[in-house]
């Protein structure tokens, strides 16, 4: 199906709050149901999809490391946490006859491949979704850096940031009412501006492989198909000069 969306190999950055209810950790099995829908509609579009998740709904490194825990070994913990979230987002996408790899970049024989950037090219050939967990292998980097790094490795053409909110605000619009929203921005306004889009290694990244970032809410009800079927969804991120308020 030709969607009219410019870009035909994605790869979707959630975070783990995507998997529970505001307030609460864990995972909410009906919250990964309908992330595994909003999967499936990129499928259906035509799309190549590879998906990474963080696991701040499980564990989250950096609080545990503030509080004392050796930084590296917090680390390693946020990385095994967004591997329960891929085994959960991939045994929803499977129940909707999606067919999934979990990819990790720490060795788990018993449950997922291990990261081998040609086998996940293939994987994505074949029309198959590719869950990248285990962050990068390594400690001290986000999901966020894994998401721009992968993406990179596997030939994607845009980075779907989901978030809470429609877009990036030149402003915190929870804290300030008359916030406006930004339809695009390039990479260098963002980082004058300190936008924190993604941390500054990922949107580095982004930057010097002129991939580019949409940041949109994907709890919106269609939000993500109007996205996919060429809608101006969001807030685009990009090596374009300029910026342009929605």
């Amino acid at each position: 199906m030709d969607s009219g969306f410019p870009y035909k190999r994605i790869l979707l950055k959630l975070s783990g709050e995507a998997f529970t209810v505001e307030g609460k950790t864990g995972i909410d099995i009906h919250r990964v149901r309908t992330i595994a829908e909003q999967v499936k509609i990129c499928h259906k579009n035509g799309l190549k999809v590879s998906v990474v998740i963080g696991g701040g709904n499980i564990f989250r490194g950096m609080p545990a490391a503030e509080g004392g825990m050796d930084r590296a070994t917090a680390d390693y913990m946020g990385m095994l946490a967004t591997m329960i979230n891929a085994m959960a987002l991939q045994d929803a996408c499977e129940k909707i006859d999606l067919i999934t790899r979990v990819q990790s970049a720490i060795e788990m024989k018993s449950i997922a491949e291990i990261y081998i950037r040609r086998k996940a090219m293939r994987h994505l050939e074949k029309n198959r979704i590719v869950i990248f967990a285990g962050g990068t292998g390594n400690p001290y980097f986000t999901t966020d850096t894994t998401a721009a790094l992968r993406a990179v490795e596997v030939g994607c053409q845009v980075i779907l940031k989901a978030t809470k909110v429609d877009g990036v605000y030149d402003a915190d619009p929870k804290k300030v009412p008359d916030a406006k929203r930004f339809l695009r921005v390039s990479f260098m306004e963002s980082m004058q501006r300190r936008l924190r889009i993604m941390d500054s290694t990922a949107i580095a990244l982004c930057m010097e492989n002129n991939l580019p970032i949409i940041v949109f809410d994907i709890f919106k009800e269609n939000n993500l198909k109007s996205l996919v079927e060429g809608g101006k969804v969001g807030t685009l991120i990009s090596s374009a000069e300029g910026l342009e308020y929605a």
